[in-house]
C-alpha cells in the first residue's frame, strides 16, 4: 500500500488522467443504463468523441511540462498577484484566493473563445455536438487544446501558484467538467441552491444551446459566481434546450471525426450574426 501511495504521488500526471478516465467511464455506463436509445445508438456516439482523446493528450501533457515549469519559476520569484493579497502566506487564504483567480481566469478564456471569430471556429467543435453526455467533455479540437493551456500558462505567469493549487484546482475542474456534461440534472430545487455557486449540469446544459443568447450564457468553469457578476447567467428549462451550434446542425457533418477535425477551416457564419432564440 505505502509503494502504491508513493506511486502516485510521484505521478501525479498519470494519477489525474485514472481519476479522469474511472469517473467518465462511471457515468457512461450509469448513462447508458438510463438511456432510452440503447447501447448501439450511445456507442456510435461516444466512438467519435472519444477519438479526441488520441489528438488531445499528447499536446496536453507536452505542454503541461511548460506550465509547471512556470508555477515554479513564479513560485521561486515570488511573481504573480497572489503576493499582492493581504495574508496570503496564510494557507486558507492562499488556497482559496488562488482557486478563484483562476477559475476567473477560466471564465476570461471562455468568454475570449466565443468572442473572438477565429477561436470560436475551433471551440464550436465542442458544441457542435448534438447529443450532450458525458464524452462530450472530451470532444476538443487539437488546436483548442493547444490554445488552451497556453492560455493556461499565461493565468500561471499572471496569478503565480504553487504546483500544489495547479493539483488540486485541476481536480476540481476536471470532476465539474465532467459532470456538468452528464446526461442526468439535479431536481430543479436543489440546482437553484448548489448554481448559487457552483456550475450544474442544468446550467451547463443552457450553454450548449443551439442559438444565441443562450450559447453566449453560463460560461462557468467550476463557479457560476462570474456568470452572475457579469451577466452571462442564464436559466432554460430542459424542454426547450436543443443541442449542437445553429450553423452545424448536420448530423452527418459533426458525427463523423475527420469532419468534425476539418470545421474550423470551413466557412460559416460568425456566431453574432447566428439567429437569436
Amino acid at each position: 500500500m505505502h509503494k502504491l501511495s508513493l506511486f502516485f504521488s510521484q505521478h501525479e500526471d498519470l494519477t489525474q488522467v485514472l481519476l479522469y478516465a474511472g469517473v467518465i467511464t462511471g457515468l457512461w455506463f450509469a448513462e447508458m443504463l438510463a438511456s432510452l436509445d440503447g447501447i448501439k445508438i450511445k456507442w456510435k456516439h461516444t466512438s467519435v468523441n472519444t477519438l479526441f482523446i488520441f489528438t488531445a493528450l499528447p499536446i496536453q501533457l507536452v505542454l503541461t511540462t511548460f506550465v509547471v515549469l512556470i508555477s515554479g519559476w513564479a513560485t521561486a520569484h515570488h511573481w504573480g498577484l497572489i503576493n499582492f493579497i493581504p495574508f496570503h502566506t496564510n494557507p486558507w487564504v492562499y488556497y482559496i484566493v488562488m482557486f478563484m483567480m483562476m477559475d476567473f481566469c477560466e471564465y476570461v478564456y471562455h468568454v475570449t473563445m466565443h468572442k473572438i471569430e477565429p477561436l470560436w471556429k475551433f471551440h464550436l467543435v465542442h458544441h457542435s455536438d448534438l447529443k450532450v453526455d458525458v464524452s462530450t467533455t472530451i470532444r476538443e479540437h487539437p488546436c483548442e487544446t493547444c490554445i488552451r493551456t497556453c492560455f493556461l500558462m499565461l493565468w500561471v505567469f499572471i496569478c503565480g501558484p504553487a504546483i500544489g493549487v495547479l493539483i488540486l484546482r485541476q481536480t476540481f475542474q476536471s470532476f465539474s467538467n465532467i459532470v456538468a456534461h452528464t446526461e442526468f440534472q439535479l431536481p430543479s430545487k436543489l440546482n437553484k441552491i448548489v448554481g448559487l455557486v457552483f456550475i450544474t449540469p442544468n446550467l451547463h446544459h443552457v450553454h450548449h444551446h443551439y442559438q444565441l443568447p443562450y450559447t453566449d450564457c453560463n460560461y462557468g468553469d467550476v463557479l457560476s459566481i462570474w456568470d452572475r457578476l457579469f451577466g452571462t447567467y442564464a436559466n432554460v428549462d430542459r424542454k426547450d434546450i436543443v443541442f449542437g451550434i445553429d450553423t452545424h446542425m448536420d448530423e452527418n457533418l459533426n458525427g463523423k471525426f475527420l469532419n468534425v477535425i476539418k470545421l474550423p477551416f470551413q466557412k460559416f457564419d460568425h456566431p453574432q450574426r447566428r439567429k437569436q432564440a
